[in-house]
């Protein structure tokens, strides 16, 4: 008999129904060779301070750090007659291996094998691994499941994390709340975010609009705008001389063909930032819609960093395509790109399954939320197979003065996978009202100055935030471009990040903004930058991935960790 662990009931009993577990006990469900039971998220955690002496009942300064030689797990209170329905079956002498079917990603690995660690158990360990939730791909998981040894690195991943914000938690928490006299929460991840936050406060605080102007020339066919002028007497000076001279040449006509492809499928992030966009859904709101859907059966996994599908995917992906849109017809240079498995580390993007396909998802016990976030991930899945938007761009060009003048018109061609998108954004751009020319004179219908102000930089949301975090750790915060993914968190996390921060009091959200309240202020302004900078934050992500590959030891990481915590607390004493 074998015994598989899922993360949660939902799933158990999604499992149990693919593997032919039919009869429901008390534990689970059974049949077919197989028990099948669950988790409800992490039964198992790191022990408190007080599990080690009980001296550290009291938060003191001089009792600090606290840094065990070896650390201790316990059982959590509220889930522990979980733990025993588990540890029981375990310890059945019927059961010979265990199958670890938890999510398949780093703290998935985590809860099975603190579970299986406290249990004491040592019989054989397997991995089930799969991006869907659909009976032919549960099936064919355990067609191929892996020894649970292939996942060691990432269990030592997962479990350098957990230590890493535990050390962090307990001593700086402890730390700062005795020598400010009042109860801080300091997080290895939570405060470099709370710091990202406060950053964009203070600029927008501290921000001198300036003052600058335009000059926009009207004739019956364009209307051209100058670069920026700063002085205001310029300006009219430059308007007074147009005016006079009634008519204008421009310096150049340029026409420009623009192909622009898809843009890349969803990985968790994306789509949440797309959400936040479009509805204004926050992180965790998207997160929990999307886990709702892959359990039901009608998404892929969704806590995953790629965009990409892998390159053994692609018959398969024909088929779904098909079976989405049975008209649709793939550009088969924009398909191709959809394909990468050097880009696919864990799982692949979040595409809609063919199960889904076959369903009106109107019918379905699927809720308003879940309806608009499946919704986004089937257009987007369309889109990227779908043809490029061609454009037609002309860009006009006079000067006066030494100022240049400028109007870009554009004129879709062809819409391509725009026919796709949700809510596309509509083009600003004026269209031309005749053909142009460079030898032509044109009436000058209107001159006009207009007054302008450099405008503050946007408070965060949750879209931009996500962003920020996603790309924390290099110089490009506010540049909407693509890079090395280093950052702050994981995909999985950063919803329940952000929560954390709302839920504590660190940050208030109003509408769709993010604001750090007074308490975070406070928090920052106790905390050492050392613990509140998002480069460091983005540095120890990568070492915890780098741990998960193989290539890094979790000794290191957390030598390296205790070494500032040290430093920090012994400067903190010293100041007291």
């Amino acid at each position: 008999m074998k015994l598989v662990i899922a993360e949660k009931p939902s799933v158990a009993k999604s499992i149990a129904n693919a593997i032919g577990a039919h009869k429901k006990t008390d534990a689970g469900f059974e049949g077919n060779g197989y028990i099948v039971s669950w988790c409800v998220g992490h039964l198992v955690c790191l022990a408190q301070p007080s599990a080690y002496s009980s001296q550290y009942d009291k938060w003191r300064i001089d009792d600090l750090p606290i840094v065990p030689e070896h650390y201790k797990y316990e059982v959590i209170k509220a889930t522990k007659a979980q733990f025993n329905v588990l540890k029981a079956l375990l310890a059945r002498s019927d059961i010979d291996s265990v199958i670890n079917a938890c999510d398949a990603g780093r703290e998935g690995e985590s809860i099975f094998r603190l579970v299986y660690m406290k249990a004491c158990c040592k019989k054989p360990m397997y991995r089930l691994w799969i991006s869907s939730m659909e009976d032919s791909a549960i099936r064919k998981g355990f067609e191929n499941l892996l020894p649970g040894s292939k996942y060691e690195n990432l269990f030592a991943a997962a479990r350098a994390r957990s230590i890493a914000d535990w050390l962090v938690g307990m001593n700086l928490s402890r730390l700062y709340s005795c020598k400010f006299r009042q109860v801080f929460s300091v997080g290895r991840v939570q405060t470099p975010t709370l710091a990202l936050i406060a950053a964009r406060d203070k600029a927008i605080k501290t921000f001198q609009k300036e003052k600058y102007y335009t000059v926009c020339i009207k004739s019956d066919v364009f209307s051209v705008v100058s670069e920026r002028i700063n002085d205001k007497a310029h300006a009219e000076q430059i308007a007074t001389s147009i005016r006079a001279q009634k008519s204008c040449e421009l310096d150049s006509v340029i026409h420009k063909e623009k192909i622009t492809p898809p843009a890349r499928l969803y990985d968790l992030t994306t789509l949440q930032r797309e959400a936040n966009k479009l509805y204004g859904f926050s992180a965790k709101k998207t997160l929990d819609a999307l886990q709702a859907l892959y359990e039901k059966k009608l998404t892929s996994y969704p806590r995953t960093d790629s965009r990409y599908l892998t390159n053994d995917m692609k018959d398969t992906v024909r088929t779904l395509l098909s079976a989405l849109d049975p008209s649709f017809v793939p550009d088969e240079k924009n398909f191709s790109r959809m394909f990468d498995s050097s880009k696919v580390s864990d799982h692949y993007a979040v595409i809609p399954t063919l199960e889904s396909a076959s369903k009106d998802i109107n019918t379905l016990d699927v809720s308003d939320i879940e309806k608009t976030i499946y919704a986004l991930v089937k257009a987007k899945f369309l889109a990227c197979a779908s043809e490029s938007l061609v454009e037609d761009i002309t860009t006009l060009t006079l000067t006066f003065d030494g100022i240049t003048f400028t109007q870009t018109a554009k004129q879709i061609r062809l819409a391509g996978w725009t026919k796709y998108a949700i809510k596309v954004k509509e083009s600003t751009h004026a269209l031309l009202e005749g053909d142009v020319s460079c030898d032509t004179l044109y009436p000058i219908r209107e001159v006009l100055i207009e007054d302008k102000y450099t405008k503050p930089p946007a408070a965060f949301n949750e879209n931009t935030l996500l962003h920020a975090m996603e790309i924390a750790g290099t110089d490009v915060l506010d540049k909407n471009v693509e890079v090395e993914r280093k950052g702050i968190g994981t995909p999985a996390t950063r919803a329940s990040i952000i929560e954390n921060l709302i839920s504590k009091g660190f940050v208030v959200r109003e509408k769709k903004a993010l604001h750090v309240t007074g308490k975070g202020i406070a928090l920052l302004c106790a905390v050492d930058s050392e613990f509140t900078s998002a480069r460091l934050t983005a540095q120890w992500e990568t070492k915890l991935s780098e741990i998960a590959q193989g290539t890094y030891s979790t000794e290191a990481f957390l030598e390296k960790l205790t070494q500032k915590l040290c430093a920090v607390i012994q400067k903190e004493s010293a100041a007291t």
